[in-house]
C-alpha cells in the first residue's frame, strides 16, 4: 500500500485544514520511511462531476444540520449532501473503507452525526472523529488508524 485515498467535503475549511495536515504528516513519515503510505486527497463539492471510483478510499465529512436534535425529532443535513451523493453514485460506496467525522462537541448528540449516518447508509464503519480542525494528536491517531484499516 503506497497511497491512502481520501474523499472529503469542506464547507468552512475545517475538514480541508485537517486532511491537509494529515497529508503533510504522511509525507513527512514517507520521507523518512518509504513504506509509510502517502495520502491522496480528492475534495468533493457541488461542482464535482460524479465519477466511478476505482480504488478504495476513506470519506471525511463534517456535520451541518438544521432543525430537530438529529436523534428523535428529525434532522436535515445541510451543505454536505454532495459527498453523500458522490459516494452513492454507481458502485462508489463499495470502495469506501470507512467514514471519519468532525464537528463541534457543543452540539452533544449531533456531534459527528452526519458521519455516523453515512456509515450506516453505506454499510461501512464509522472509524473515528475529531473536533473542528483537530489537533496534532488527532492527525497521528487517525493516520495510524487509516494505515491499519487499509491493510
Amino acid at each position: 500500500m503506497s497511497t491512502i485515498n481520501i474523499l472529503y467535503i469542506s464547507i468552512e475549511g475545517n475538514t480541508r485544514s485537517f486532511v491537509n495536515k494529515l497529508q503533510e504528516y504522511a509525507k513527512s513519515l514517507h520521507d523518512m520511511d518509504e513504506s509509510a503510505p502517502n495520502i491522496n486527497l480528492k475534495e468533493v463539492s457541488e461542482q464535482t462531476d460524479f465519477d466511478n471510483e476505482q480504488s478504495n478510499y476513506f470519506a471525511f465529512v463534517p456535520t451541518y444540520l438544521d432543525g430537530g436534535n438529529g436523534i428523535d425529532n428529525g434532522v436535515k443535513e445541510l451543505m454536505t449532501n454532495a459527498l453523500g451523493e458522490y459516494i452513492d453514485y454507481g458502485n462508489n460506496a463499495r470502495h469506501c473503507l470507512g467514514v471519519i467525522g468532525s464537528g463541534n462537541r457543543n452540539f452533544n448528540e449531533q456531534y459527528c452525526l452526519t458521519a455516523k449516518r453515512y456509515a450506516k447508509k453505506f454499510n461501512t464503519p464509522f472509524l473515528a472523529d475529531y473536533e473542528l480542525r483537530g489537533t496534532g494528536a488527532d492527525v497521528e491517531r487517525i493516520y495510524k488508524l487509516l494505515v491499519a484499516t487499509a491493510k
